[in-house]
């Protein structure tokens, strides 16, 4: 004879869950979330173009040693570079 599984709502997903319950074993299968990093999301925007652009460091405070065109240029949003495109694209749950 074939054992039964058990499928929440008719769903046929394949990753599954054990869980305890008063000493019986339940197998529950479902696929599971996909979260995005939370610090991620603070610090990155999607453009229209796909771009993907972030604020320049060193702009908070101790600005008076810096130079003027230094302090103008970090006003700009910097763009992820191809390099390191595909691990935030990740974070941010577009992959």
């Amino acid at each position: 004879m074939q054992s039964q599984k058990y499928y929440p709502q008719g769903s046929t997903s394949f990753s599954s869950v054990r869980e305890r319950q008063q000493g019986v074993i339940l197998t529950r299968l479902f696929m599971p979330k996909v979260k995005t990093n939370s610090s991620a999301k603070k610090r990155f925007k999607v453009t229209g173009t796909g771009e993907i652009t972030f604020q320049k460091a060193f702009k908070r405070h101790i600005l008076t040693k810096k130079s003027k065109k230094r302090k103008r240029n970090m006003r700009k949003a910097g763009v992820v570079g191809s390099a390191n495109k595909d691990f935030v694209q990740r974070l941010l749950g577009l992959k």
